[in-house]
């Protein structure tokens, strides 16, 4: 059965900290946002130039001038901060976000990260995901496991070309939540409905198997 989208967020949203500076990047890690554990207190960074933003607006709150780094309509949190894109850099480069999220199209057995480019296919560019994984050491990962293709994305070396090198240190996939430890994944938790088994044929990075691995809760 797997995690869907928005699961996955729900997972990772468990690993928010009381008073951390977090960055989300596009696609299912904005979705973060929606699931911030109750009595947890943290700062949502953008990096176009925003501190303290909220969830996602209903529709009839939306406002078209105020987006994300993906240019996703959002809300802010009072007290809320809104300042340069410069500025915004310069905290993340001097080391200031405490846990950055981001999608990936690929992730290695090493923690190396491609997120950015498939040679012949438009995408958006890089953005900022190299400054991010540059300067922190706490990056977790949300994508599915697979690709369209139903081909492995937890591989033993990136076949695209990379964002970062050994950076990554967690991976929440729609069929689990992994460490990486001394190169190779490490199985911690699986999500409802999916198998060990079902994980290692999908798995083509080398996977350690936690023992008494169990099943995730949200």
């Amino acid at each position: 059965m797997g995690l869907d989208k928005f699961q996955i967020a729900k997972r990772i949203a468990r690993e928010l900290k009381d008073g951390y500076y977090v960055n989300l990047g596009i696609g299912i890690p904005t979705l973060v946002a929606n699931y911030i554990p109750e009595g947890v207190n943290v700062v949502l960074q953008s990096e176009n130039g925003l501190l303290g933003m909220g969830p996602f607006p209903y529709e009839n709150e939306v406002d078209p001038d105020m987006i994300n780094a993906g240019k996703q309509t959002i809300t802010t949190l009072p007290g809320s901060s809104i300042f340069s894109s410069s500025d915004s850099f310069a905290m993340i480069r001097g080391g200031h976000v405490d846990l950055t999220i981001l999608g990936a199209m690929e992730v290695s057995e090493n923690g190396d990260i491609a997120n950015w480019k498939i040679p012949g296919k438009m995408v958006k560019g890089m953005g900022g995901a190299m400054d991010l994984v540059a300067s922190t050491d706490n990056i977790i990962v949300a994508m599915m496991h697979t690709n369209k293709e139903g081909e492995s994305k937890l591989l033993p070396q990136c076949e695209l070309p990379l964002t970062g090198k050994n950076c990554i240190t967690k991976v929440v996939t729609d069929l689990g939540y992994f460490e990486i430890i001394d190169g190779a994944f490490h199985l911690k938790e699986l999500a409802p409905g999916v198998t060990v088994e079902e994980v290692k044929a999908k798995t083509a990075g080398k996977l350690v198997v936690e023992e008494g691995v169990k099943e995730m809760v949200f």
